[in-house]
């Protein structure tokens, strides 16, 4: 393997290791100085699984009054609001960061990370995301849930 090729493998690597979805896929097209071999092509190629789309929605945890979502009360929320909608899974993952409210304030809060792929045929499925915004949004007086989507090749 040629030092380019790994290092446009390194970038792929890199970018499905910090989740960045649908930049996967255009990371993994080499360029013509970088192509790969005929193995490492069918590779490419070859690999398992369907497309599907991924919803990934970022909560944050900070109260209006004061203080912070604790864990449990995120765990009560999932499950009342999340678990019914997405039965056959999700993945919730812990970060921190920041973003800038409408005041122009910039608040740094932990935060909440739901991941959800699904079907192309789950017709369900925009509506219901919106609905766990809406329903967090109310639930802990929230002005924004964030969403992304993009779409996964997945094997199970």
């Amino acid at each position: 393997m040629s030092f380019t090729s790994r290092r446009t493998a390194l970038a792929v690597f890199a970018a499905a290791a910090l989740g960045l979805g649908g930049g996967v896929a255009a990371s993994a097209v080499p360029t013509a100085s970088a192509a790969p071999s005929a193995p490492e092509t069918a590779a490419l190629q070859a690999s398992p699984g369907e497309l599907w789309k991924r919803t990934e929605l970022y909560f944050g945890t900070t109260k209006p009054g004061g203080g912070e979502l604790t864990d449990a009360e995120f765990t009560a929320f999932t499950d009342k609001a999340v678990t019914p909608r997405f039965p056959d899974g999700f993945t919730e993952l812990t970060g921190r960061g920041q973003w800038r409210g409408s005041n122009g304030v910039i608040s740094r809060e932990k935060s909440k990370v739901i991941v959800v792929v699904y079907p192309f045929t789950d017709r369900d499925a925009n509506r219901e995301i919106e609905e766990i915004r809406t329903d967090y949004k109310k639930a802990f007086a929230q002005e924004s849930v964030l969403r992304t989507d993009s779409v996964e090749k997945v094997s199970f």
